[in-house]
């Protein structure tokens, strides 16, 4: 895995287009690698081959532009998905995820860019819940230019900690960045039991 990445994500000029284009693809198609790819830009950063203030801005634009792709499909095909899935029973879904959002949806879109899955959710419903675009985009700059800079500097540090044997650096970061995300996965676990056990 480490090999396929770092051969992809390598010191070309096109690794910068790479990143954008994964980095946008990332919401639309939730299986792809766009942080590990991130991770090794800035491992690569560390030791010359990329710039790595360019990595984080590449990737923070392809995050933007991936997140606003979600937003524009929920916004015109939103109330088609919930007229077909969410019908009945399954309605009160909806309204919960309404709420979310009008209550804290600066706060999702941001933490929700660290949750595999989450990013998705979360952009769509903003647009199908009607959420004005510049309430959102300023919150998904936000979120972008976090989650860019966390990767690539989680990368940068581990690579020059490492500077000798890289791999070890990516191995650390992906080790860190699996630690971030189970920690917020627990924190919003813990969230909804102690909810549902106040009701």
């Amino acid at each position: 895995m480490f090999e396929s990445l770092i051969d992809n994500v390598s010191g070309s000029p096109w690794t910068y287009v790479f990143l954008f284009a994964i980095a946008a693809l990332d919401v639309i198609f939730p299986l792809v690698p766009s942080e590990a790819s991130v991770i090794t830009a800035g491992v690569l950063a560390a030791s010359g081959d990329l710039v790595l203030l360019l990595v984080i801005a590449v990737a923070a634009a392809g995050a933007i532009l991936g997140d606003n792709v979600s937003y524009a499909i929920g916004r015109w095909g939103g109330h088609w998905v919930a007229r077909r899935f969410f019908s009945g029973g399954r309605a009160h879904r909806l309204d919960w995820a309404r709420r979310g959002l009008e209550e804290r949806g600066g706060y999702l879109i941001v933490i929700g860019r660290f949750i595999p899955g989450g990013r998705t959710a979360i952009t769509f419903g903003a647009g199908m819940f009607d959420m004005p675009w510049r309430r959102f985009i300023a919150f998904d700059v936000a979120a972008g230019l976090v989650w860019a800079s966390y990767a690539a500097l989680l990368g940068y540090f581990g690579g020059k900690t490492f500077a000798d044997q890289p791999w070890k650096g990516l191995l650390v970061a992906f080790a860190i960045a699996f630690g971030v995300a189970a920690v917020v996965e627990a924190v919003r676990w813990y969230r909804r039991r102690r909810l549902a056990a106040a009701q």
